[in-house]
């Protein structure tokens, strides 16, 4: 707190990162063509449409992604008849094709990524078309190559799980065992080791999408099995049940999520019905409220992931 003559209030985060960014989308599905290497990008300090940044090593849809402040991840993914366990990055403030950075500790897809200036972590997921749920949280040191390393276990194995992030915290939220949960679990990202308990979701869904500010995590979509519109959110630096947050324009699953200290953008995603959506929509991270209209993406694409370099893992 602070005295003001003019009762100025300051906005949160570092000047460095309030309301700055660019967000990549990467991977996907695209109907009828199938799996989508592509990488596109927006900037994050005014609305409008992707433009074309440039491709993965590897097409693939269902991948996890986390970012630095310079570098783009995406791990994993579903490809033709199995998963994969390969690792890409680019840098961000360039465009250009991905490079291969190593590979997963476990190969697999429906997995949620999140993670600090230094460290990317990647937990649950399903590991080949079929086979069981897992409950493995991988972890990768950003600014360094190489194959990511064991840290700890999530509190329930299970796939199609959301995950946002502060500066010192990993938070992992709904999914399926393969029954429908609303678990929401945190681990403290420079350590190792197994998750904790930190509350339960509004609603018990899978297919949901988490996004945050270093303050605030939202997680909304998924199905029920229904498909819903449904934001949550929740303070990560403490424990307990998310609230009500609004509801987003589309009712879909697997969207494209990115983030700054100010805004939260869902991109694409899928309403069960074939096509992939092209319509971004945003929400002020800080406030409560319903989605607004900010663009489209480049193509209806669907079962992408969304990162930036200014997400809530990074502002403090």
């Amino acid at each position: 707190t602070f005295d003001s003559l003019n009762y100025m209030t300051l906005p949160k985060g570092t000047t460095a990162q309030s309301n700055r960014g660019r967000a990549l989308f990467g991977g996907g599905y695209l109907t009828p063509s199938g799996y989508d290497g592509g990488i596109s990008y927006l900037e994050m300090q005014s609305s409008g449409n992707t433009i074309d940044f440039g491709d993965l090593s590897v097409s693939r849809g269902i991948p996890a992604s986390t970012a630095s402040s310079t570098r783009g991840i995406w791990s994993g993914g579903g490809v033709p008849g199995g998963v994969s366990d390969v690792i890409d990055y680019v840098t961000i403030n360039t465009t250009g094709n991905a490079t291969d950075f190593g590979n997963l500790n476990l190969a697999r897809k429906y997995f949620g990524g999140c993670g600090s200036q230094t460290r990317g972590l990647f937990g649950g997921g399903d590991c080949a078309p079929g086979a069981a749920q897992v409950d493995n949280i991988d972890y990768i040191t950003i600014a360094s190559a190489g194959n990511a390393a064991d840290f700890g276990n999530l509190t329930s194995a299970r796939q199609h799980v959301g995950a946002c992030s502060s500066p010192t915290r990993g938070v992992w939220a709904g999914g399926g065992t393969p029954t429908r949960v609303n678990t929401i679990d945190y681990i403290t990202i420079n350590t190792t080791g197994n998750a904790a308990d930190f509350g339960d979701l509004t609603v018990t869904t899978m297919s949901i999408d988490g996004l945050s500010s270093n303050t605030r995590g939202l997680f909304a979509g998924g199905t029920t099995p229904t498909m819903v519109n449904t934001i949550g959110y929740i303070t990560i630096a403490t424990t307990g049940n998310a609230a009500d947050f609004g509801d987003l324009i589309t009712v879909n699953s697997h969207y494209g999520v990115a983030s700054n200290s100010i805004k939260g953008i869902w991109a694409g995603g899928y309403d069960g019905s074939g096509e992939g959506y092209n319509l971004i929509e945003y929400v002020n991270i800080a406030s409560t409220g319903n989605a607004k209209d900010w663009g489209d993406t480049y193509r209806n694409r669907k079962y992408h992931a969304g990162c930036s370099d200014s997400h809530g893992g990074l502002s403090e």
